[in-house]
């Protein structure tokens, strides 16, 4: 039986040919998951500072959705509160962890970042599905986000 390119991309492929496939927006559309914006964004603040590691990742998800046709609507599309506040969470992970540890492991060893609804210890329904928050950072309204180093 052979996997769906969902399932190939989650833990198949390895870090360097997601940040290749990523970069030239070559990976399928069906394999642009949740876990691999997690993998992505603990493969750049491992290899950037923080402002550059979140600028690659907003520009490198906006162009990714242009370049495969992704609907900008209220709920689809780039979301950039959604985008700084994973990446604060993924950033506070990633705290003393060994230097060289692959984002497979990264994902494994923090599968709660693998839960979507965790954003939802952080935004009401009605502040993260705003047009604002889309648009904008907006602060959560129901517990503080971890600080981004």
């Amino acid at each position: 039986m052979e996997l769906s390119a969902a399932a190939r991309h989650h833990s198949v492929v390895d870090d360097a040919t997601l940040l290749e496939q990523f970069g030239s927006c070559e990976l399928p559309r069906d394999a642009w998951c949740h876990r691999l914006h997690i993998r992505v964004a603990y493969l750049f603040i491992r290899r950037y500072d923080s402002t550059e590691a979140l600028r690659r990742l907003r520009a490198g998800i906006q162009a990714y959705n242009r370049v495969v046709g992704v609907t900008e609507t209220l709920t689809s599309g780039y979301h950039e509160t959604l985008t700084a506040a994973w990446f604060s969470l993924v950033s506070a992970s990633v705290k003393g962890l060994p230097a060289g540890l692959d984002s497979n492991a990264f994902c494994a060893m923090h599968p709660e970042l693998l839960d979507k609804g965790l954003i939802r210890k952080f935004y009401s329904r009605e502040r993260i599905v705003s047009q604002q928050a889309k648009r904008e950072f907006v602060e959560p309204d129901l517990a503080v986000l971890p600080p981004v180093e």
